[in-house]
């Protein structure tokens, strides 16, 4: 562990399909599809394309029984890739989905009803030997919990909500799930995490919900799940923004690489440009970034547009540029290349660098 986190917090060990959660083993990535369920093609291509991304689990929202009709088309076309059933009110579409071939069911306390259709949800998960995640947010609160606490949603209250479910499982003798405890307030989250980790052992997905459109949502997304994992909380992550959630994906690798606890594709070192800056270094690695999108392997290149920070970001880089006038200087494994690159080509030269440092090639 990093010398500056706590130690990683101890929890059981669940699968979601081929993919472990919890133990020692890495933090995983989730995301979710946003296109209409009954939509197989569309949602089929999503899933698709997320999992080449990098997402490690996909979550999909049955709000019906036609919704889980249209799950069974779509597990047939996504095999390999663990997928969890998002379910809201209806037990039975839970139930369906188990019988067709769900990794793993997500259900909320607030609205899934009473014992027995929890009881028969537990017996079904059983039999099927899938998990259930418990997930508590704070915009869909039990009523019996919103007038006893006056509508005032806190830390302790989201701690309540899960425990009462925790308590549900634990007399049905069902240990095998995870939970989640988000609000949108980034505070308020990180307390109710905080609670709830020293209360069970289960593992915990993390996430800040409804964190907002791209900008903001990053933000929150960064503050409070980064500050949860270097407390030791966490083991699968979701950042929850209102974009494409390709982009939740590449956040979330983006959080892991900063806090080096996974590593994904390019991590650009570049400087926030200023008067000296000898070539437009927004345009290249805007540029470059999008050219590059598909490489997975990790590698650090650093663009600076000039020579102030630029060596050093160089010589710690596996690819960096130092900008100079009208050339600028190469470095690859911190070694100054006896050929410089012309700042008008510097895209197209590092794209070719890159592809064949990583064996990655286009059509």
């Amino acid at each position: 562990m990093n010398k500056f986190f706590n130690k990683r917090r101890k929890s059981n060990c669940i699968y979601v399909g081929n993919i472990p959660i919890g133990g020692d083993y890495p933090i995983s990535v989730q995301s979710m599809t946003n296109t209409n369920t009954i939509d197989v093609e569309q949602t089929v291509n999503q899933i698709n394309t997320l999992s080449l991304n990098g997402a490690d689990i996909i979550r999909i929202s049955i709000p019906n029984m036609d919704a889980a009709e249209s799950f069974k088309k779509i597990r047939s076309n996504t095999k390999n890739i663990p997928l969890v059933a998002d379910v809201h009110f209806d037990y039975r579409i839970a139930l369906k989905v188990a019988e067709y071939g769900v990794d793993c069911i997500r259900i909320n306390p607030g609205n899934i009803g009473n014992i027995r259709r929890i009881k028969m949800l537990v017996d079904c998960a059983k039999y099927y030997n899938i998990p259930i995640r418990i997930g508590v947010n704070s915009g869909s609160l039990e009523k019996e919990l919103r007038d006893k606490y006056n509508k005032i949603v806190s830390a302790k209250v989201l701690f309540e909500s899960v425990m009462r479910q925790v308590s549900i499982f634990d007399k049905l003798n069902f240990n095998y799930f995870k939970v989640s405890v988000k609000s949108s307030d980034v505070l308020t989250t990180i307390q109710a995490y905080k609670l709830i980790a020293k209360s069970i052992d289960q593992p915990l997905h993390i996430g800040v919900t409804e964190a907002g459109t791209t900008r903001i949502g990053i933000t929150k997304s960064a503050i409070g799940i980064g500050s949860l994992l270097m407390m030791g909380i966490g083991d699968t992550i979701r950042v929850s923004l209102t974009a494409n959630p390709v982009e939740e994906v590449k956040v979330a690798f983006d959080i892991l690489r900063s806090l080096h606890l996974r590593y994904r594709g390019i991590n650009f070192i570049t400087c926030p440009t200023c008067a000296r800056q000898e070539f437009d270094v927004i345009n290249t690695t805007n540029n470059l970034e999008k050219k590059l999108q598909d490489v997975i392997k990790p590698i650090n290149i650093s663009i600076i547009g000039c020579v102030v920070n630029g060596l050093g970001e160089a010589l710690r880089s596996d690819i960096g540029v130092v900008g100079g006038k009208e050339n600028s200087s190469l470095y690859i494994n911190g070694i100054r290349q006896a050929n410089k690159i012309k700042n008008n080509n510097i895209v197209n030269y590092l794209e070719f660098i890159v592809r064949n440092k990583t064996n990655t090639y286009t059509k």
